[in-house]
């Protein structure tokens, strides 16, 4: 494992101030994570009507100071959180973003780079296990100090839906997705357990239907979630904003804990140059370490199937270059 980073300001930057943006900040601000949080917009008239406005609840729920910045405000910051680029449209994937938000993310990258100093840079934009891998390459950090969020908030939403099965707490239940934020997201069913009881063996005893059907109507529905939020309501951002505070937290009070997020893969599972989501170890410096757990046959298939489909838009990107 990496050596532990010593944390300085507690200060935490966010790049794009839009319903994404302004939710991580808000909900930072609420959890009293960070001493300081930044946001920075190329719209610099909504960026600083986005933090007057939720100055004005700090006083009795939070004591960070939030401000809106610029880029030279990266400067000494333990956590850059980048969501600057478009949404997602009804009926398109994340990757059919990906073009577009990369171009986005390279002049993103490029504004950051004059100012940086130090800490991590979590990606959150989509399609994010893309952008993590292109940020990585751009940075030239060292391995981790460059994340994407990748699956936390898909596993978040899949514990959910297990739960509302079984008509039990979210918090008895331990499992998580790999792979791609998107429709090559896996379900690693031989790890989800009950209280520590693997699930088969929970349903078994208490005669619950634990089959292929009942496991494709979850994964189907975890899967869907992100895309029916935005048929409804025409975005997501109050999940990933909950999600990135979890991991905000590991970073900036030195709470290391365990998420399937996204980063350059070095060799695990066989797999390198491309980022995807795997449990990983998160602390100070990023991601610390990627665990390396056995899975079934199945599911090795599906994280294969993951790698490729990232590998080939990369190399369509490579290719338009």
């Amino acid at each position: 494992m990496k050596p532990i980073h010593k944390i300085g300001n507690r200060k935490v930057v966010i790049i794009g101030a839009g319903f994404v943006g302004s939710s991580i900040a808000y909900a930072l601000a609420l959890r009293d994570i960070a001493r300081e949080i930044v946001l920075i917009d190329i719209d610099k008239e909504k960026c600083a009507g986005e933090a007057c406005d939720i100055r004005h609840g700090i006083p009795s729920m939070g004591t960070a100071d939030l401000y809106a910045g610029d880029y030279s405000d990266c400067a000494d910051s333990d956590l850059i959180v980048i969501t600057a680029g478009r949404n997602r449209r009804p009926g398109e994937t994340r990757l059919d973003m990906a073009s577009e938000n990369t171009k986005i993310m390279k002049s993103v990258v490029d504004s950051i780079k004059q100012y940086y100093t130090r800490g991590c840079i979590l990606i959150v934009s989509n399609p994010v296990d893309i952008l993590t891998q292109k940020v990585t390459e751009w940075m030239n950090l060292p391995d981790g100090m460059v994340f994407g969020s990748g699956c936390i908030l898909d596993t978040s939403r899949f514990i959910r839906c297990v739960a509302d099965y079984l008509e039990l707490s979210t918090g008895v239940i331990n499992g998580y997705l790999v792979g791609e934020h998107g429709d090559n997201q896996v379900p690693v069913w031989s790890k989800l357990v009950v209280s520590g009881i693997p699930i088969e063996e929970y349903c078994q005893e208490l005669q619950i239907p634990w089959n292929d059907e009942a496991k494709a109507r979850i994964a189907d529905k975890t899967r869907s979630m992100g895309t029916e939020i935005i048929k409804a309501k025409g975005k997501t951002h109050y999940g990933i904003a909950t999600s990135v505070c979890f991991i905000a937290d590991a970073i900036i009070n030195q709470r290391p804990t365990i998420a399937s997020v996204s980063s350059q893969l070095m060799g695990e599972h066989g797999v390198r140059g491309v980022s995807l989501s795997v449990p990983s170890v998160i602390g100070p410096g990023g991601v610390q370490q990627r665990i390396r757990e056995k899975w079934s046959p199945d599911e090795y298939r599906g994280f294969f199937d993951a790698v490729e489909k990232v590998r080939g838009i990369l190399n369509q990107l490579q290719g338009g270059e």
